[in-house]
């Protein structure tokens, strides 16, 4: 069976996910595929504290450089979020004609139109689905299933830390900062929630819809944003 080699950029609360997933669904991603996922390499900046995952300790690095220039990697996966770090991470493994996933939506919405290009240059693919919507399929949707139809309106509920706090408060009439804290203490906010609270997370998200359905490249500073956090804090 043919090996596929990946390397993981961002080893926190997503990447361990990732090898989470990659441990236990290893079998049937390999008969569905076909081929056999092989998790070659992890870079963080934090590879000492435990992840409550079980790896092989020689996967970790903190030169991110071993990842990108490893011949055996043929993916690379960048979960470290943000933007400038992200789009050199990113910009050198493509140009070393590895592929991309990432659900990095600030770094599509900021940078899109040059990795794509540089990806197009290259001949390799970016994988993006998780950028938009998390489990539901709306950016395949439209590449895809939806690539012949006139896309009038888009309506979505695109933040599910705004959309969990505002049901909250509306149907049990909970405190802003009471909600907030439950929702970071499930994991449904981020220890730092300004950039969902604020509307900017929504707005990237936006921004990527936008590029998809109706091919406007458009950054997110070019959308009117009213966050949550303008009413209520």
């Amino acid at each position: 069976m043919k090996k596929i080699g990946i390397g993981l950029v961002g080893f926190g609360t997503i990447g361990v996910g990732v090898v989470r997933i990659l441990q236990e669904n290893r079998e049937i991603i390999e008969d569905r595929l076909g081929e056999s996922i092989v998790l070659k390499k992890i870079a963080d900046i934090d590879i000492t504290t435990d992840r409550g995952i079980k790896i092989d300790k020689g996967l970790l690095t903190t030169d991110v450089r071993e990842l990108i220039n490893d011949p055996e990697i043929s993916i690379v996966i960048e979960l470290i979020g943000g933007y400038d770090t992200a789009r050199e991470i990113v910009l050198e493994a493509i140009s070393k004609k590895k592929h991309i996933v990432t659900a990095n939506k600030a770094l599509l919405a900021v940078h899109g139109t040059e990795i794509f290009r540089e990806a197009h240059r290259e001949n390799v693919d970016i994988g993006f689905e998780a950028s938009v919507g998390g489990g539901i399929p709306i950016i395949r949707s439209i590449k895809e299933g939806l690539a012949a139809n006139n896309i009038e309106v888009i309506f979505g509920i695109l933040n599910g830390t705004s959309n969990y706090i505002l049901s909250e408060m509306t149907s049990i009439g909970r405190e802003f900062a009471d909600v907030l804290k439950d929702a970071q203490s499930k994991g449904y906010a981020e220890a730092d929630p300004t950039l969902d609270i604020n509307g900017t997370d929504t707005a990237h998200k936006l921004s990527i819809l936008l590029s998809l359905a109706y091919g406007i490249e458009t950054g997110h500073e070019d959308i009117y944003v009213e966050g949550i956090s303008s009413f209520i804090v």
